[in-house]
Parts: C-alpha cells; sequence; structure tokens
C-alpha cells in the first residue's frame, strides 16, 4: 500500500426496513415458525421457509421527544435511528451481559420487527416461535421472556435454543441430531463464552464465561484514539471507532513480536493507516473577496429566511391558541347547562382543576393571542413592497452611530500599538524609552539615603503620584491588554461584522495586534488526519489480554487451556479435535492463526487439534435455528397448555438449548 494512500470514513447510514406482505402462504393450521435470533448486537428475524431473515437490524431502541417541554415521545428501533452518535445518550439495550434486564424494550423491540413483517393479525401471533438466548440464561429472564410470548403475544408454541449451539449445527450436523463433540468459542458482542459439547450436548459444568466482548475492543479503541487525538474528540466518535475495528483492525499471531515490526519505520509507513477526518479547507482571498453588492445580498436572503420562520411559528402558535380558546368557551357555556358529574368530566379532559382555573386559562390564551397578533401587524408594517424587512442602515442616525462604533475600535486598537511599541523600545538599551526609564530608576536610588551607612525610611508608594511613577518606570509600559478591553473590542468588532458590509476590508489588524505580533495557526488537511498504528492490533489483542483494561478475568487462549484440561486425557483430543469459533468478532483477521498457534504451545508435542470458524459467524445462529424450526418435532416446543401448567420458568429441552435443572424453593 503506498504511503500517501489516504482512506476517509464512511459513516453508512442504516436504511429503514421495509414493511414485507403478510400473504395467505404464511396463514393458517400450517403457518411457518418465526425464527428470532436475538442476539446483544444485532437482531435477526424472518420465516423459517425462507433462506435469509427478512429483517436485521440493530437490538437498540431510542425515545426522543418531538418538541421541548411536550410530552409527546417518539419511539425509535434499529434501523429507523438514523444517526446513532445523535442519540447515543438515549439509546437503550435489552441486556446486560448477554442476560435479559429490561423486558419493556424486548416489547418494543419485537412490535417492531412482527410489524415490518406484515402480521396483522387481531391480538395475537399465530406462529410458532424459535428464539435464540444466553448461554446459561437465568430462570428469571426466560420468565420475563415466556410471559411476554405467551401473555401477551398469544403465541401457540415456543423453543429456545443457544445462538452458537445452532451455529454448530448448521455447520456440521443435521437438524435435531446430536452434536458432534467440539469446544465452541461464541465471540460475542458483550461477552465471550467457551461452551464444551460432549455426548451430542453441551456440557454446563465446562461452561466459562468472559466478561469481554466487541463492546469493551470498540470501547477500549475509542478511548485510545481519544488519548491520542485530544484535539479531535467530538470527531472521534464511537461509531467511526466501530468502523475502524471491521475494516483496518486483524489479531497478530504474535502480538510481542508484531509490536516491534511496528518499531520500524518502514514497516510503520507501509502498514500505517491515515484516515482523513471531514475537513473543510480556509477560503482564499479570492473566494472572500466578495463585493459589496453581494454580501449585502446575502444578508438581505438571511434577514428574509428568519422573518418567515419567525412568522410561521407565530402563526402556528396563534392556530393552536385560538383552538384551545375555542374548546374553553365551548365548554365554559356548556357548564350552565350539564350536571355536576358530566362538568367535572368536561373539566378533566381539558385539564382545568375547576371554573375559576377555567376563567383564568381563558382570560390568559385570550391575553396571548391578542398580544401575538400585535407582533404580526407590527413585523407585518415593518415590511417594504417586496416582502422584506425595513433597513435602518440608510438612515443618519444609524450612519452615526456605526462611525462611533469605529471610532471606539480604532482607539482600542492604537492603545495596543502603543503599548506594543513602547514594550519593544524598553527593549532596546539605547533607546529613548529605555534610557529615561534609567534616569527615573537612579534619581530614586539617590534619594534613598543621606549619608554613607544611613538610610532613610522608604515611602515609595504612599502617595498618589508615586503610581505615574511606577507606570513610568515597569516594563509593560504602563498597561497591558486587560480582559474588559478585549471583551469590549469582541462587543465592538461582532457589531461592525453584522451592520456594517465594509469591515472585513479594514479588519485584521486587531488579530495580529498583540504580545508576538503573528497571525493565527491556520490548520491544514493534515491536521485533521487519523495515523491507525498499533491501534489495528492492540484493540483486537484484549480478546487474549483482558489486563489491558484492567481485567483480572484470564483470555481467550487461556480459558480454553483451562477448559480442556477440565476432562480425561481421551476427552481432551476429542474436544481440540473440533475448536469451533463464531459469533461477529470471530470475522477479525488473523482469528485463525492466533488460536492454532496457542493451541500449539498449550497441547503436547505433536498432539492433534484442528480449529474451525464459521462460514457465516454472525448469521449462522439464525440460519441454524432456522434448520431447527423446519424439523423439529413438538415436544422441542413449549406449547401453551404446558406454560399454564408448569409456569414460566418452564421451557421444552433438545440438543441445542440450556440444561434444565429442578428449581429449589426458597
Amino acid at each position: 500500500m503506498a504511503e500517501d494512500d489516504v482512506f476517509t470514513f464512511r459513516d453508512t447510514k442504516p436504511t429503514p426496513d421495509m414493511y414485507h406482505v403478510y400473504d395467505d402462504s404464511q396463514k393458517g393450521n400450517n403457518a411457518p415458525a418465526l425464527v428470532l435470533d436475538h442476539g446483544s448486537y444485532h437482531c435477526r428475524v424472518g420465516w423459517a421457509i425462507d433462506p435469509n431473515p427478512k429483517l436485521t437490524f440493530r437490538n437498540l431502541m431510542a425515545k426522543l421527544r418531538k418538541e421541548k417541554g411536550k410530552s409527546d415521545v417518539e419511539v425509535l428501533v434499529g434501523n429507523d435511528i438514523a444517526n446513532f452518535e445523535a442519540v447515543r445518550f438515549q439509546l437503550k439495550s435489552p441486556f446486560d451481559r448477554d442476560v435479559i434486564t429490561q423486558i419493556d424494550t424486548v416489547e418494543t423491540v419485537f412490535d417492531y420487527a412482527f410489524s415490518h413483517l406484515g402480521i396483522d393479525t387481531e391480538g395475537s401471533i399465530n406462529h410458532p416461535i424459535v428464539l435464540t438466548e444466553a448461554v446459561c440464561n437465568p430462570s428469571p429472564a426466560r420468565q420475563f421472556m415466556n410471559e411476554l410470548l405467551f401473555e401477551c403475544y398469544q403465541v401457540p408454541a415456543v423453543s429456545v435454543g443457544i445462538d452458537a449451539l445452532f451455529s454448530l449445527q448448521h455447520n456440521f450436523s443435521k437438524p435435531c441430531v446430536d452434536l458432534p463433540t467440539s469446544l465452541v468459542v461464541r465471540l460475542g458482542y458483550q461477552t465471550t463464552h467457551i461452551l464444551p459439547v460432549i455426548g451430542g450436548k453441551c456440557d454446563p459444568q465446562g461452561i466459562r464465561r468472559i466478561n469481554l466482548g466487541g463492546l469493551q475492543m470498540i470501547s477500549y479503541l475509542h478511548r485510545l484514539l481519544q488519548l491520542k487525538y485530544p484535539s479531535h474528540l467530538s470527531s472521534v466518535t464511537f461509531s467511526r471507532a466501530e468502523e475502524l475495528i471491521h475494516d483496518y483492525g486483524y489479531i497478530a499471531e504474535d502480538y510481542l513480536e508484531e509490536l516491534s515490526k511496528w518499531a520500524d519505520g518502514d514497516f510503520y509507513d507501509s502498514n500505517v493507516r491515515k484516515i482523513q477526518l471531514p475537513f473543510t479547507p480556509a477560503p482564499t482571498a479570492a473566494e472572500t473577496s466578495l463585493n459589496l453588492e453581494q454580501q449585502q445580498q446575502r444578508r438581505k436572503e438571511n434577514v428574509k429566511r428568519l422573518v418567515e420562520i419567525n412568522a410561521k411559528k407565530r402563526e402556528e402558535r396563534l392556530a393552536l391558541d385560538e383552538e384551545r380558546l375555542e374548546t374553553l368557551q365551548i365548554i365554559q357555556h356548556q357548564l350552565a347547562e350539564v350536571d355536576d358529574a358530566l362538568a367535572v368530566k368536561l373539566l378533566r379532559q381539558a385539564e382545568i382543576t375547576d371554573e375559576h382555573h377555567l376563567e383564568q386559562e381563558i382570560q390568559n390564551i385570550q391575553d396571548r393571542v391578542s398580544r401575538t397578533r400585535q407582533k404580526m401587524a407590527a413585523a407585518a408594517a415593518n415590511l417594504n413592497e417586496e416582502g422584506e424587512p425595513k433597513k435602518p442602515t440608510e438612515t443618519a442616525e444609524f450612519q452615526e452611530w456605526l462611525e462611533g462604533i469605529r471610532k471606539q475600535r480604532t482607539e482600542i486598537l492604537s492603545r495596543r500599538r502603543e503599548r506594543q511599541q513602547r514594550r519593544q523600545e524598553l527593549t532596546k538599551r539605547k533607546s529613548a524609552a529605555a534610557q529615561e526609564r534609567m534616569r527615573i530608576l537612579s534619581m530614586l536610588a539617590k534619594s534613598g539615603g543621606t549619608g554613607p551607612g544611613k538610610k532613610k525610611e522608604d515611602t515609595f508608594g504612599m502617595k498618589d503620584e508615586d503610581w505615574d511613577i511606577y507606570k513610568a518606570v515597569s516594563k509593560d509600559g504602563g498597561g497591558s491588554d486587560s480582559e474588559a478591553e478585549q471583551e469590549k473590542l469582541n462587543d465592538l468588532e461582532s457589531a461592525l461584522k453584522r451592520y456594517d458590509p465594509n469591515f472585513k476590508n479594514y479588519s485584521g489588524a486587531s488579530s495580529n495586534v498583540g504580545e508576538g505580533g503573528s497571525g493565527g495557526f491556520v490548520p491544514t488537511a493534515e491536521f485533521y488526519q487519523l495515523h491507525i498504528g498499533t491501534e489495528r492490533i492492540r484493540a483486537p489483542e484484549l480478546f487474549f489480554q483482558p489486563s489491558f483494561i484492567g481485567s483480572h478475568q484470564a483470555g481467550v487462549s487461556e480459558t480454553i487451556g483451562y477448559v480442556v484440561k477440565l476432562y480425561d486425557s481421551e476427552t481432551q483430543l476429542r474436544l481440540v479435535n473440533n475448536v469451533f469459533v463464531t459469533g461477529g468478532c470471530a470475522n477479525i483477521p488473523g482469528l485463525l492463526p492466533r488460536l492454532k498457534k496457542d493451541l500449539l504451545s498449550m497441547r503436547p508435542f505433536e498432539s492433534a487439534f484442528n480449529v474451525n470458524i464459521a462460514a457465516d459467524p454472525a448469521g449462522d445462529a439464525w440460519k441454524g435455528a432456522r434448520d431447527f424450526a423446519r424439523v423439529a418435532p413438538p415436544s422441542a416446543f413449549l406449547s401453551r397448555s404446558e406454560y399454564q401448567e408448569y409456569g414460566p420458568h418452564y421451557f421444552a429441552e433438545h440438543h441445542a438449548s440450556n440444561r434444565r435443572f429442578a428449581l429449589t424453593k426458597q
């Protein structure tokens, strides 16, 4: 790759999901099952008869207030959120470390999914559902989900299974057949799991979880870039850090050896990725040299647009107030004709407490309507024949005021130049200012005593005229650029920028007046570039060294070695013969060589092992659940009658599900 290659952020925006057609083939007694891969990063929803999911969206929800001060709330889910960074602090996930904790968010997400699938049955979803869940999902979380599906959506049957085992089934076995003996490594968004599969089922005694996933990896890279580029904090967003991981991150086969390569200048230049941030270059002199007529025309258009916006807002407020006033007046007339119970009901509907409150509210709205009409009349009177606001710039009083502003600004700049010039002269030994300063200092020294060994009492500063002497001998020339003076200068220049079209032609002196007298820093495109070097391997290395973020847990390779050693030597050989890696983070380049290298160092000399990565690490869980839904027997589903008999914590156990244990009574 060439050294001068510069990349840019795609900043991809999600495309809103379409509403699919719910046709007759999906209804009736032989209705196909619904398959939901309810992941902590993506939610995939589709029919068991389809080759791919109909919907794939981020499993997030955001509640936004439409207008400030109003109670109307807009709920956005998944791909309806056009810009995640704009609502970053309003985003809400159903999960906490892969365990469902926000059941209301789950309901909102399911409403979104079912409505976009086109399901229009009243009050129920007449389809069996195959749902993925977390490894060793706690009973309260499963209870919440069963209650939601059976009580709220009235589904006929539900089957739950582990996403990683569905992925293993899709890659190595047939549906509803015992799973092959494997060591499944699930690299998720919030957690990582190591699952030993022995005898066709997952062994819960050997399962280990690492509280680390793609979320922590992206967050780590985000912090690294913010520390490296503190001047671009607003540009280095979480979404862009995620994009950098997906596009440029890779896992080093040997981390320390790879770091030593990055210390070489040639290797760094050939492998660093330069990312250009959004940058608007400073306009040239030719581009900024707009004539007076162009500037006036531009300002005229801006003022006209603002006037139209304000007029439209006034009209909208007036219409709302008049509608509210008419409603309250109708209620006021009806109060005398109805009984007390109906009167209270009418007042409550209008959000009014009593008749006194009603009269007060009517009076307030009438006053507000009157003021708004007066403002609209005044604004209309201030428009010329072309519908533009009359400008006072042609009046003599305005020109006189503008000239006064120019004069005050010139006086401040002149005083600053004089002070700067005096400071420069004081630095020269033979200048008149320096010689005058030395003369005053020598006179003060002579007046300090009247004879040898005798010292006169020092009273300098006791009199007001001593301050004049101090200002004369001080090195700053008897004054400095005070904050009050700078604030006044800023106010004057802001007024000139607004009302004086020629201000740019004679401005600029104030920016060069100061201690150094030099102009400001003009940034270039290179100043707005991110150089992604060792960060490409540091963030993904978190899976193998969680201590980077202060975690005391072991990495993926170390945990694999720990889980394998829990079994006898024969079972160990069978497990390592198929180390199966799945999950969205398995797409990071370099993962397969790294796991092979670490297993080679852990296993006995010349022992066999094999590492496989899912064909589609992110999507195989849904495809495996789809294959299961097509051929699963009724015993693999929890029916409505069983739900009512055994309770919401119960689930149907099968080869790809969690193990069911009897609940102990408290």
